[in-house]
């Protein structure tokens, strides 16, 4: 008999396990919150073991219309000198590309692809999960409209997984008294600007320090007659607690603040104040993330993606995570026939691996070269003074902490 899975939340996590487990066999249902899943949001970066994950999906062609492929990865201190340069995805010999992309076009590519699978009747939107119990052979979960609070719909199944988020009901239940997201006092101003292509069209860039940091990349190219990209930025400057709450997702931000912050930022490779100026809007929220859990999985219910693992936006892993819990639960569930094992399974797997990635996030991921640079060398540097085979060390254990050893990685199908 068929087993069936139910999937709280309609984001990147949760359409890519949907989109796993059909692949496997699997009956799957999305319930999302929302009214409509529109494709908000910015820029994210999908990393080559996620890419993979895509490519057995069929999805690799679709990505590559609709992405960047990111040839480098470039590091500068707030002078604008290069000091890390280092290539990406097949640039750097891996089997899969890395892609710089608008999340709201990932995510709607994946809804389609579910859509077209799956039915239309697999997702359904303006269902916001209440509550779920379950006992030995079954999980009910339960749903209402948010805008009336009604009571609308259950459903039973073999599994629930919670894909719904830094806010999950479903981890708020199995976890009632954890509190808010932890916020770290710093304050992400995220925005899109069509403009000019720079350095070669195609290279990611991390500028400045921990305290003033400004990360960006092209995620799409030629969009106007001019030859314009459009260009994804993140400012991050250190606020501290008074500035912003954790509450306060994607406020609205002052541009003319940020501009002038940014002022001596013109580097002849990039202007980063007129970027800032062309974007049509900036949006503030707090960098936050939440401790790592001891357990996701509770008999039938578990935990996936930003709901099991929320992270520091550092080293392009939130989205990619995600999308390797995604693999890595499917394949659990094949192996295992009895479902409550298979979900122990991942999460002995998955839980160390990603809690390992939040705390070296927390302790600045492979940006943290940034502020040794800073550092060390706060008026500038010369070619000669760079300490190569420190930075090497920082960048190649970040790589293996998050899962994307180039040796390791090629040698899966």
């Amino acid at each position: 008999m068929t087993k069936k899975i139910i999937i709280a939340g309609g984001g990147i996590g949760g359409l890519t396990t949907a989109l796993c487990l059909h692949r496997a066999g699997f009956a799957v249902k999305i319930f999302e919150s929302v009214a409509e899943i529109r494709p908000l949001g910015v820029g994210i970066n999908t990393l080559p073991h996620c890419v993979r994950v895509f490519t057995n999906l069929g999805l690799l062609d679709q990505l590559a219309e609709n992405a960047i492929e990111t040839s480098n990865l470039d590091y500068f201190n707030r002078h604008g000198q290069r000091f890390w340069s280092e290539p990406r995805g097949k640039y750097a010999g891996y089997k899969w590309p890395q892609f710089s992309i608008h999340r709201g076009t990932l995510q709607m590519i994946l809804l389609d692809e579910v859509r077209q699978q799956l039915g239309a009747a697999a997702v359904l939107t303006n269902h916001h999960l209440s509550h779920f119990d379950q006992n030995g052979d079954q999980v009910t979960a339960y749903f209402t409209d948010k805008t009336t609070g009604a009571t609308i719909h259950s459903e039973t199944a073999d599994a629930l997984i919670g894909a719904d988020g830094i806010g999950s009901e479903v981890r708020h239940q199995l976890y009632p008294d954890e509190g808010s997201p932890v916020y770290s006092g710093n304050v992400l101003y995220r925005g899109t600007s069509v403009m000019p292509p720079f350095l070669d069209g195609k290279t990611m860039v991390m500028i400045g320090s921990n305290r003033q940091k400004m990360v960006v990349y092209p995620i799409q190219a030629n969009i106007d007659d001019a030859g314009n990209s459009l260009i994804n930025w993140v400012g991050n400057l250190k606020e501290g607690k008074g500035h912003i709450t954790e509450r306060d997702w994607n406020r609205e931000a002052e541009k003319k603040r940020l501009v002038d912050i940014y002022q001596g930022w013109t580097f002849d490779w990039l202007n980063v104040p007129e970027m800032i100026e062309g974007a049509e809007v900036v949006y503030e929220f707090p960098m936050s993330d939440r401790d790592p859990l001891q357990q996701w999985t509770f008999g039938r219910v578990t935990l996936l993606g930003d709901a099991a693992h929320p992270m520091y936006p550092i080293g392009s892993n939130g989205a990619s995570q995600a999308v390797l819990d995604a693999a890595f639960l499917t394949r659990c569930l094949q192996q295992h026939q009895d479902v409550p094992a298979a979900l122990k399974v991942y999460e002995t797997e998955r839980l160390p691996a990603t809690s390992r990635i939040v705390l070296k996030n927390r302790a600045k991921g492979p940006d943290q070269i940034l502020d040794l640079m800073e550092d060390r060398f706060p008026d500038g540097f010369e070619p000669q003074q760079i300490p190569r085979e420190e930075l090497t060390q920082i960048m190649d254990n970040y790589r293996k902490v998050a899962g994307f050893d180039k040796k390791t990685l090629n040698q899966k199908g």
